[in-house]
C-alpha cells in the first residue's frame, strides 16, 4: 500500500506538470468532443472502436452497441453484470451459488469467451482487474481473472458502449472477444435520487437499494458529476435434503440441519459504491479530466455440507480389519504418551455407538484424553464462505489540441482491487477441541498503474474525409500481493500427525511462507489509421507492439472497412490479431478449496503455481500468451421508415488458451517422491490444479441486432430485437483437460440466445415488456464428472410499468422472469449429491421470479 501511494503522490504531480505544459501550447478547439456535445442523439455516438471523431453506430466499420442509461434503468436487475446480460445477448453470466471466489465476483462471457477475454474501460480508459480468480469458473471461465465490473453503479452511466470485435491491436491484451466501455455522466447540473424494493416469488432474497446523483459546476469551465450507491440483499435457498444427511435423521441424528446444505445467493451484507466524474476547461482550448471510484462489498454464501461419518481429516478415521468404518478419534496427549484411545465404529449413528459414549464421557480420563468432532459437531457442518472485496481507482489526465491539429491526451490511471476472504462456521480440525470456528485466510490484492500518452492528428488528403491518425504509448505496471491468513487459518495443531486436516476446513488460509508480492511492467505503441477512399468506402488499419518483462513481445494488427452500398445498406468487416497475456495472478496464486472429485467425495484440491515442483511433476511449465485470429463481417440496414438493423457473423480462433487443468489426483508414489525432493506439504492435498496452456477454440456466432419505433395510441412505441448465436469447438486439448470440461467449454452456455422488447409511452404512462429466450445447455453438474446431458431451453418474460405523478417523480413496478420459470430440475443427482434442486449453471438461474417497485426523483 505504501508503493502504490508513493506512485500515486508522483503521477499526480507528473499529470499536473503535463497540464500546465502541454496547455500552454494548446491554440485551437478540441475537435471531437464539441462535434458531438450538442447532438440530440448522443446515444447513438461511440467513442470505443475508432481513434478519429466518434460516429454513429451504423457508421462503424465494426459492431458496436450503445445502450443508454435508460436501458439500464428500466429491469429488474441491480447488479452491473446481470444488467449488461439483460441488454447484449451475447454477455452471459449465471449464478454462483457455492463456486468458491467466483461467488464474490462472477464471471461474465461475451462472445463466448472467458471473462477476462474482454477489455473493459471507463471512459476510454483500461480498467483494472480483480484480485480475484475464479478457481471454479463452471469450465468457459476457470481461471479467469477479468475485472470486476459489478463496482460499477448504474446510477453514474451516461451509456455504455460494447464492442463486439477482436479489438488488441488497438487496446493490448484481453480484447480478444471486444471492449466494453463504461461512459460515465458529466452533467454539471441536476441529478437523481432512487430507491428500490424487492424480492424474489418464494419470500426470500429480499433487496434494498437507494442510489443518487447529481451533477454540479466546477468554476463557470467545468463540472462534478457524484454518484452513490447501497445495496443489501438477503440469501435465497432452492435446496432439497442430501440422502446421506437424510440418512442420519433417520438413523436417530437430531442435529442435521435441514437442508443441510444451502444452494441459493449468497447474503449481500452491504455493498457500497461512490463514483466521481469531473472535468475543468484550462484555457487554450485545453482541459483537465479526473474520475475515479471507491467500493465495498461484503459477501458470505454457503458451502459443502460435512458429513459426520464420512469428512476426511475431521469424522472419517479409516476401516478396521473387519471392514468397518471407524471414527477419527484425537489422541490429545499424544498417540503412545498416556492414555490409549479406543476404537469407535461408526454404524448408523455414531452419537448412539458404545465406543462413542466412552470417549464423549468426559468426567472420565479416557473422556478427556480422547476427542471427536463430533462431540462439539454432532451433526456435522456446513462452512459459510465470503469476504469483502474492497475496489478503487483515481484516473487523471489532460487533453486538448495543438495549434497544428495535432490532438494529444496524457493520462495516468491508478487502480487497486483487494480480497479479503472469510469463512466461519468451520474448524481447524488439526487444532482439537481448541479451534476456532472463524477464520480470515488471507487476501490478495491486485494493483495497476498506467501511464498513456495518446496523439491523433487529421491529414487533408484530398479525400472525401481527411485521413485520421493516430499514435501512442502506453507505460503499465501491476503487482499481485498475497498476504497471509490468521494464524490459525494455517496452523498445524497437535493433531495433523494424527490424521486430522490442516487449515481452516474448506479453505485453508495462505500461510506465512506462501504470502509475497510479484511485478511486472510492460510498454507499447500503436499506430492506427482510418480514411474514407470514396465517399462510401472507408478502411481502417491499426498495429500494436507490447513488450512485457516476463515472457517477451508481441505484434498485433488490424485490418477493418465499410462500403455504403446503397442510401439503406452498408457492408462492414474486419480482420484481427490478437492476444491475452497470462496474469500474475495465475502465474503466481496458491489456493486451497474444497471441491467434489469424480468419486463424489469432498476432496482438497490445491492449485499452484505451474512452476511449483508438484506442478512440474505433473506436466507444469512457464505460461506463454493466448494468440489468437478474429475475423467479422456484417450488414447494416437503415430504412427510411425507420427500421435500423444490424447482421454481423464472426470468427474467433484461439490457441494456447489458458485454464486451470483439471483435478490431478496425488498418487503416494509422486508424494514419496516429492517429500524425498524436500516438498513438505506433498501429503496435505488429494488433487493438485495449475494454470496451463492446454487448448485451442474455434468459436463462430451472429449477432442481429434490430430497432423500430412507431406512432401508436397516443404515444410512442419502440421495438428491440437482439438476437446471438455462438458456437464453440474445442480443436484440440491435452490430457489435462477432462472431457468433462470440453464438454462445459462447447456446450455450457446457450448456442441461441434472444431477447425482444417493446416500450411504450403515453403521456404519465410507461409500460415496458420483454421475451427472453435461452437454448439448451450442458452441465457437468459441480465439475464432478456428472453429466446433465440436456437442459431445456426456457422463455422468461420481464414486465414493468410506470407512472409519473409529477413532472420530476416516479414510480415503476415490475417483475423480471414474471411467469416464475425455473430450469428443468435436477432429477439425476439432486439428492444423491449435494442437494441442488436446479443445475446450478443454468442461465436463467436456479431463484424464479422476482418482483420490485422503485420510486425515481429528478430534479
Amino acid at each position: 500500500m505504501k508503493t502504490s501511494l508513493t506512485l500515486l503522490s508522483k503521477n499526480v504531480r507528473a499529470v499536473l506538470a503535463a497540464s500546465v505544459t502541454i496547455s500552454a501550447f494548446a491554440a485551437t478547439p478540441a475537435l471531437a468532443q464539441e462535434e458531438t456535445a450538442d447532438n440530440a442523439d448522443i446515444e447513438k455516438i461511440a467513442v470505443v472502436g475508432t481513434r478519429a471523431a466518434p460516429r454513429s453506430v451504423g457508421e462503424s466499420a465494426v459492431p458496436v452497441d450503445v445502450i443508454s442509461e435508460e436501458e439500464f434503468k428500466n429491469q429488474g436487475s441491480t447488479d452491473m453484470v446481470s444488467m449488461m446480460q439483460t441488454v447484449v445477448p451475447s454477455f452471459n453470466v449465471n449464478e454462483q451459488p457455492i463456486n468458491d471466489a467466483s461467488t464474490l465476483v462472477r464471471p461474465a462471457n461475451l462472445r463466448g469467451m472467458a471473462s477476462d477475454h474482454t477489455l473493459v474501460l471507463v471512459n476510454g480508459k483500461r480498467r483494472h482487474r480483480s484480485a480475484v480468480i475464479t478457481f471454479l469458473g463452471g469450465g468457459l471461465s476457470d481461471g479467469a481473472q477479468g475485472p470486476d465490473i459489478s463496482v460499477i453503479p448504474a446510477a453514474a452511466l451516461k451509456q455504455v458502449e460494447v464492442l463486439r470485435d477482436g479489438a488488441a491491436a488497438q487496446y493490448g491484451s484481453d480484447a480478444i472477444a471486444g471492449v466494453v466501455n463504461f461512459v460515465l455522466k458529466d452533467s454539471s447540473e441536476g441529478g437523481s435520487v432512487e430507491a428500490r424494493a424487492g424480492e424474489f416469488y418464494e419470500g426470500d432474497g429480499r433487496m434494498y437499494q437507494v442510489s443518487g446523483n447529481i451533477g454540479m459546476p466546477l468554476t463557470e469551465a467545468g463540472f462534478v458529476n457524484l454518484t452513490a450507491e447501497y445495496r443489501t440483499a438477503d440469501p435465497t435457498s432452492r435446496s432439497v435434503q442430501r440422502d446421506d444427511a437424510q440418512g442420519l435423521i433417520d438413523a436417530g441424528n437430531t442435529f442435521v440441519a435441514d437442508p443441510a446444505q444451502i444452494w441459493g445467493n449468497p447474503e449481500i451484507k452491504d455493498d457500497i459504491k461512490l463514483f466521481a466524474n469531473l472535468g475543468l476547461e484550462l484555457g487554450n482550448d485545453a482541459e483537465a479530466y479526473m474520475f475515479g471510484n471507491y467500493a465495498e462489498r461484503e459477501v458470505e454464501g454457503g458451502f459443502y455440507f460435512r458429513n459426520p461419518h464420512t469428512r476426511g481429516g475431521v469424522f472419517d478415521g479409516g476401516t478396521n480389519d473387519a471392514g468397518e468404518a471407524l471414527l477419527l478419534v484425537g489422541d490429545l496427549d499424544g498417540v503412545g504418551q498416556g492414555i490409549s484411545c479406543p476404537e469407535v465404529v461408526i454404524g448408523a449413528n455414531v452419537l448412539e455407538s458404545s465406543g462413542y459414549a466412552t470417549i464423549a464421557d468426559n468426567s472420565t480420563a479416557v473422556g478427556a484424553n480422547c476427542f471427536a468432532f463430533n462431540e462439539i459437531l454432532p451433526g456435522g457442518f456446513t462452512p459459510r464462505f465470503g469476504g469483502v472485496v474492497t475496489d478503487m481507482s483515481l484516473v487523471m489526465g489532460t487533453k486538448g489540441e495543438f495549434a497544428n491539429e495535432v490532438g494529444y491526451d496524457v493520462s495516468v490511471n491508478l487502480g487497486q482491487n483487494e480480497i479479503d476472504f472469510a469463512i466461519s462456521n468451520t474448524i481447524n480440525p488439526s487444532l482439537g477441541p481448541d479451534t476456532p470456528t472463524s477464520f480470515k485466510p488471507g487476501k490478495y490484492i491486485q494493483s495497476e498503474q498506467t501511464l498513456d500518452i495518446d496523439l491523433t492528428k487529421p491529414i487533408d488528403a484530398g479525400l472525401y474525409e481527411p485521413i485520421y491518425l493516430a499514435g501512442g504509448f502506453q507505460y503499465r505496471h501491476e503487482t499481485y500481493e498475497s498476504i497471509a491468513g490468521d494464524p490459525a487459518s494455517y496452523a498445524i495443531g497437535p493433531l495433523g500427525s494424527q490424521g486430522f486436516g490442516i487449515g481452516s476446513n474448506g479453505f485453508p488460509g495462505l500461510s506465512a511462507r506462501s504470502q509475497g508480492e510479484v511485478s511486472r511492467h510492460n510498454i507499447a505503441f500503436y499506430v492506427d489509421a482510418e480514411m474514407h477512399l470514396t465517399d462510401s468506402f472507408m478502411v481502417a488499419a491499426a498495429l500494436r507492439y507490447e513488450d512485457f518483462s516476463d515472457f517477451g513481445d508481441t505484434t498485433k494488427g488490424k485490418l477493418a472497412a465499410r462500403w455504403q452500398m446503397t442510401d439503406s445498406l452498408a457492408l462492414r468487416g474486419a480482420y484481427s490479431t490478437g492476444f491475452k497475456a497470462p496474469t500474475l495472478g495465475q502465474s503466481n496464486v496458491r489456493n486451497v478449496t474444497t471441491a467434489f472429485g469424480t468419486d463424489g467425495e469432498l476432496i482438497d484440491r490445491a492449485t499452484l503455481p505451474p512452476t511449483d515442483p508438484i506442478s512440474v511433476l505433473k506436466g507444469g511449465e512457464q505460461l506463454t500468451p493466448e494468440e489468437s485470429t478474429s475475423m467479422s463481417v456484417g450488414l447494416v440496414a437503415d430504412f427510411d421508415n425507420g427500421l435500423f438493423m444490424t447482421i454481423d457473423y464472426y470468427n474467433i480462433e484461439v490457441t494456447d488458451r489458458l485454464s486451470t487443468a483439471s483435478g490431478i489426483k496425488l498418487t503416494e508414489q509422486d508424494i514419496a517422491q516429492l517429500l524425498a525432493q524436500g516438498v513438505s506439504d506433498a501429503s496435505s492435498f488429494t488433487e493438485v490444479s495449475f494454470f496451463t496452456n492446454d487448448f485451442d477454440t474455434t468459436t463462430e456466432g451472429v449477432d442481429v441486432v434490430a430497432n423500430y419505433s412507431m406512432d401508436m395510441w397516443d404515444g410512442e412505441t419502440k421495438y428491440s430485437l437482439a438476437y446471438n448465436w455462438t458456437s464453440t469447438e474445442v480443436d484440440q486439448a491435452s490430457d489435462n483437460i477432462s472431457p468433462y470440461r470440453v464438454r462445459m467449454l462447447e456446450n455450457n452456455l446457450p448456442p441461441v440466445r434472444w431477447s425482444f422488447t417493446t416500450t411504450h409511452d403515453n403521456g404519465d404512462w410507461r409500460f415496458l415488456g420483454r421475451v427472453n429466450y435461452f437454448g439448451s445447455i450442458y452441465e457437468d453438474h459441480l465439475d464432478s464428472a456428472l453429466d446433465i446431458d440436456k437442459i431445456g431451453s426456457e422463455v422468461t418474460l420481464d414486465l414493468e410499468v410506470a407512472y409519473s405523478f409529477a413532472e420530476n417523480f416516479e414510480i415503476a413496478v415490475g417483475a423480471k422472469n414474471a411467469l416464475d420459470e425455473y430450469p428443468d430440475e435436477n432429477t439425476l443427482y439432486d439428492t444423491e449429491v449435494a442437494g441442488a434442486q436446479y443445475p446450478v449453471t443454468s442461465p436463467i438461474g436456479i431463484n424464479g421470479g422476482f418482483y420490485y417497485m422503485r420510486g425515481i426523483y429528478t430534479f
